[in-house]
């Protein structure tokens, strides 16, 4: 995980995470720690934590008369809480 991250070139599309690598580099290399001992803790419970599947998504208009989904943009607002 830490040399696909470390390999991911600037700028480059996000996928379907919407995740830009250039975000996954500026974690440093405690954010890779930790990121990677939740993945690791995740797999091997074999359960997802339920804040990690709910998400709010607020749409805005891009056009002032916006009247379709496609004149609109959305951000998604996710919280994980402390334990």
């Amino acid at each position: 995980m830490e040399k696909a991250i470390k390999e991911v070139r600037n700028k480059k599309a996000t996928g379907d995470d919407d995740v830009p690598g250039d975000v996954l580099k500026l974690l440093g290399e405690g954010g890779l720690k930790i990121m990677k001992k939740l993945i690791i803790t995740i797999y091997e419970i074999g359960e997802c934590p339920k804040d990690f599947t709910e998400v709010t998504m607020i749409a805005f208009k891009k056009k002032p008369q916006a009247t379709k989904c496609s004149d609109h943009r959305t951000i998604t607002l996710s919280h994980i809480q402390q334990r």
